[in-house]
């Protein structure tokens, strides 16, 4: 990249994707590049609502840019964790996963040591909403924000309307002065030697780049259709392929909740976001087992709403490029690749590509020098992320619950790293170390699979437990309630910035 003239960077799209990466870009290269982001008119102007992981707080940090401006702007609600439930049957019928926060390091020790008990056979206490601040706080509507005297913070994130939040960053990218251009682009020009040249208006024009990035959604103009890049597909451990979504009313007088809901389904499961206009609500379910009509008619009945309630129907290309730098073209966003929302981390790698890439872009002298370290890393980031979610369904206990659920949890297609976790989990040997060796703990960490394999209650039957022995360590669990109860009276109502 030189100073003199401009690197030209082409963004072809704009939504959450296009414009998350326009802002990165044009504050870290100001001055140095010249960012035009072109996308077509024809965009939506409701979103269904998306949740986000701890990361958009990052972002929107990073930026510069206060809660008190965007949230309000975006419909925007807090997010300290996840709410599961049905996923382990009758055997445990929810729990609350939360974002791991500074917190958590005073019992977390505790709980890890129970659930190590737990496995072994002895009758402790190893449910993980027992051990941790952000479900007590969401059962009561509490946070993320304390006293300020408090010296402990949540982890959060956000629920917001996806579209919502691409028009409030596409002003400050301008703002930033990024060219935005509402055309619609028909072709894309490659030259000799496999470059892209520039982007074909309908009208004829060239818009030409040294460097462009896809955001164009599932089609990956750029990438995969202009240049040829291999989409890998999920399908063989990640059923879900569909999805159906309609929005409902708050109820009169409830309070705002504070966490995403993930409701076990028929066939898949359904997502609660809570934005302040209204709840987003959406069925996220596999074709092979159960066709768009009878979705909906069962989310209808979950919700309690009959066809006055308009229903959208989506379908979702879940998998990844190969490649996320081909060329002089990154994909991002849906053009990038696509994994089921269950755990919100669409924005999440969207924004770890980004910076990934301005890394790897800046270090390698502006030149595809650590290309191949970079895809490395995000194919490494899809497949890890991949696993977690994929044992959400390998691991359920909802084997009376119909084929979808019964060969869920019977898929053999696992990876290694998976499959290591799995047999940790059962061999009772410790989950850390595997976490270490296998070096996965920058996707999730500890507590995050500790959650997901107790919440789910993936323990020997209570009938072959014996009873606690003094000398097993087990938890002092009046404690660790004391402690959190402490710890939530310094956490007030939970209410987004106006």
């Amino acid at each position: 990249m030189t100073d003199n003239p401009p690197f030209r960077i082409v963004i072809l799209g704009g939504g959450t994707a296009g414009w998350m990466t326009a802002c990165l870009f044009a504050k870290q290269w100001a001055g140095r590049a010249a960012i035009t982001v072109i996308e077509s008119p024809e965009i939506g102007i409701i979103g269904v609502g998306e949740g986000s992981t701890p990361q958009l707080k990052a972002f929107f940090d990073a930026l510069g840019i206060a809660e008190r401006d965007w949230m309000p702007a975006c419909d925007a609600t807090y997010k300290i964790g996840i709410g599961f439930e049905g996923w382990g049957g009758a055997v445990a019928p929810g729990y609350f996963h939360p974002f791991p926060a500074p917190l958590d390091v005073h019992t977390q020790s505790a709980f890890i040591r129970n659930a190590a008990l737990r496995r072994g056979g002895v009758d402790v206490p190893a449910h993980p909403d027992a051990f941790y601040l952000a479900p007590r706080l969401a059962a009561a509507g509490q946070g993320p924000h304390p006293a300020e005297s408090f010296p402990f913070e949540l982890s959060y994130g956000y629920h917001f309307d996806a579209y919502k939040v691409g028009a409030f960053l596409c002003d400050h990218a301008v703002g930033l002065g990024v060219t935005h251009l509402t055309r619609k682009v028909e072709d894309v020009r490659v030259g000799s030697e496999g470059a892209v040249e520039a982007l074909l208006l309908e009208d004829g024009e060239a818009v030409e780049g040294d460097f462009f990035v896809d955001c164009s959604g599932f089609r990956a103009l750029i990438a995969e259709q202009a240049l040829g890049t291999k989409f890998l597909p999920f399908a063989d451990n990640l059923f879900n392929d569909r999805a159906v979504v309609m929005p409902t009313p708050h109820a009169e007088g409830a309070p705002l909740p504070i966490a995403t809901g993930s409701r076990a389904m028929a066939a898949g499961w359904r997502w609660t976001i809570p934005l302040t206009t209204r709840i987003g609500n959406g069925y996220v379910y596999s074709s092979r087992y159960i066709d768009p009509e009878a979705a909906a008619i069962e989310l209808r009945t979950a919700l309690g709403v009959g066809d006055e309630v308009a229903a959208r129907h989506l379908s979702m290309k879940v998998g990844r490029l190969a490649e996320s730098w081909t060329g002089n073209c990154l994909a991002m966003g849906l053009a990038q690749g696509f994994i089921e929302p269950l755990e919100a981390t669409a924005l999440h790698i969207v924004i770890a590509t980004a910076q990934e890439f301005i890394a790897a872009f800046e270090s390698g002298g502006f030149s595809p020098k650590h290309r191949a370290v970079f895809n490395a890393r995000i194919a490494a980031r899809y497949e890890g992320i991949r696993d977690y979610i994929v044992a959400h369904y390998r691991m359920n206990r909802r084997a009376d619950a119909g084929d979808y659920w019964r060969d869920a949890a019977a898929m053999e297609t696992l990876s290694d790293d998976l499959k290591a976790m799995i047999t940790a989990w059962f061999t009772r040997s410790d989950i850390d170390a595997v976490i270490a060796e296998r070096g996965i703990g920058a996707y999730y960490g500890s507590i995050s699979w500790h959650c997901l394999f107790a919440g789910y209650g993936v323990f020997p039957d209570a009938a072959r437990m014996r009873a606690a022995a003094p000398g097993d360590g087990a938890a002092d669990m009046a404690a660790i309630d004391d402690f959190l109860r402490r710890a939530a009276l310094n956490f007030g109502a939970h209410r987004p910035p106006t």
